[in-house]
């Protein structure tokens, strides 16, 4: 069916209608050409035209999508370009808006890439699980790099600055071409051969893919994960990543970064030293001053042989006067004990005459005692009825008085505790009645019946 239109537009409702059947009509899509009138603007985005033979397109790549480029736009760079064709209205510009970019040619290197990497992936190479913590103090540590490379010298010269006296084993190969992975494999099969290093580092400068793909390599992948020695994979820049990369037990951003990684910095390690010698100093100042405190408490306390022999005299002295004392006055205890019991025994021996007027006499003392004691119960009794009768309610009660109580059981001792109309017990001599309050002025002042 076919889109109606209104008869008269303006160029803005124009680029708008245009821009939409771009969009609409066209998906994201590849395309292949060269770089030409680049421009890199301040905001960080890049403008360029793509162009073949045939023709050219406007092309913009926003800041964004341009920083994780592996690579540096220029002119005349032939690329693969994947975007959405549109229109800037503004301007009434043809272009296509790019979110991916690549050197052409690079499609079935990356393609080759992404399969390997799945299938090392999903044998287990990748995992976790089988990578090697490195040695935190190296004896000999490995090198597998170009011996006329940049990356030799970084990685050698980071080394010496941090810790001089590790010896460095280099294992000299080709890091680019096609018979570098060869040389790569042998470098590493050498490495466990001989078994003189700690650690391995496999490193090379930055580079495009093409320089770096020994590295993408699959012989070189499994000689890695087959390898014994503990390796650090340290191959082009931050943003490069190859397979030895994912394959190594550790990737190091950069070859200095890897030199980095295996090797500890002496100056880190001598303050750490300085930091311990200062704390095991004072540790052991403190620990001394108090050993010092201690041992001049002991001394204090320490006393000459001689003294002591002398006060132990003293003592021996002193406590063979107190056992002679001790002894005397036992003596003497039991002499007075042996006077009593004699003067007991004397007094026990049969009387009969005597105990018999003693018997008598203390017979009188008893009767006149409980006669005495009989007379004071009595009173006191009599007393306490006088008192009983005197406080005992009824006795009010048979003069003629009531007791008034609440429906509780409780005495009322004013009107102000009753209310009008409530129902009160009233207590007489001979037993109780109920009566209903009736205050003679309405209110609680007073009340009647």
């Amino acid at each position: 069916m076919q889109a109606v239109f209104p008869e008269l537009v303006s160029v803005t409702e124009l680029n708008r209608l245009a821009r939409g059947l771009l969009e609409r009509g066209l998906p994201p899509l590849w395309v292949s050409g060269e770089i030409s009138n680049l421009t890199l603007a301040a905001s960080g985005h890049a403008y360029f035209s793509l162009k073949d033979k045939g023709g050219q397109i406007r092309a913009v790549m926003f800041r964004g999508r341009l920083a994780g480029l592996p690579f540096r736009l220029r002119e005349g760079l032939q690329v693969e370009a994947f975007g959405q064709v549109s229109l800037y209205e503004a301007r009434g510009d043809y272009q296509i808006q790019l979110d991916m970019l690549r050197e052409a040619g690079l499609g079935r290197l990356f393609e080759a890439f992404e399969r390997l990497k799945q299938k090392l992936g999903a044998e287990g190479l990748f995992d976790p699980a089988r990578k090697r913590a490195l040695p935190a103090f190296p004896r000999r540590i490995g090198i597998i790099s170009s011996a006329s490379g940049a990356a030799l010298r970084d990685v050698v010269s980071t080394l010496r600055r941090r810790m001089p006296s590790i010896p460095v084993q280099l294992y000299p190969t080709l890091v680019q071409g096609e018979a570098a992975p060869r040389q790569i494999v042998a470098a590493l099969e050498q490495a466990a051969l001989r078994a003189e290093v700690d650690v391995l580092i496999v490193c090379r400068g930055g580079g495009s893919i093409e320089d770096l793909w020994a590295f993408n390599d699959e012989a070189v992948a499994r000689a890695l994960a087959a390898c014994p020695i503990p390796t650090v994979s340290g191959v082009g820049h931050e943003t490069d990543f190859t397979i030895a990369d994912f394959v190594a037990d550790l990737r190091a951003p950069t070859p200095t970064g890897a030199a980095e990684r295996v090797c500890p910095d002496r100056q880190a390690l001598a303050a750490e030293l300085e930091q311990r010698h200062t704390r095991l100093a004072r540790a052991m100042q403190r620990s001394l001053h108090t050993r010092m405190q201690r041992l001049d408490g002991l001394a204090g306390r320490l006393i000459h042989p001689g003294e002591r022999l002398r006060q132990q005299a003293q003592l021996l002295q002193r406590d063979q006067q107190r056992l002679s004392l001790q002894m005397q006055r036992s003596l003497e205890r039991a002499r007075w004990q042996l006077t009593r019991l004699s003067e007991r025994h004397a007094r026990l021996r049969p009387q009969p005459a005597r105990h018999q007027a003693m018997l008598a006499h203390l017979a009188d003392r008893l009767h006149l005692a409980m006669q005495r004691q009989l007379g004071q119960q009595r009173q006191q009794q009599q007393h306490l009825a006088e008192r009983l009768a005197a406080l005992n309610p009824n006795a009010v009660l048979k003069r003629g008085y009531a007791m008034v109580e609440n429906r509780k059981g409780q005495p009322v001792r004013s009107p102000a505790q009753l209310k009008q109309g409530e129902r009160i017990i009233l207590r007489l001599a001979e037993g109780h009645t109920e009566a209903e309050v009736r205050h003679p002025d309405g209110g609680q002042g007073s009340f009647g019946f």
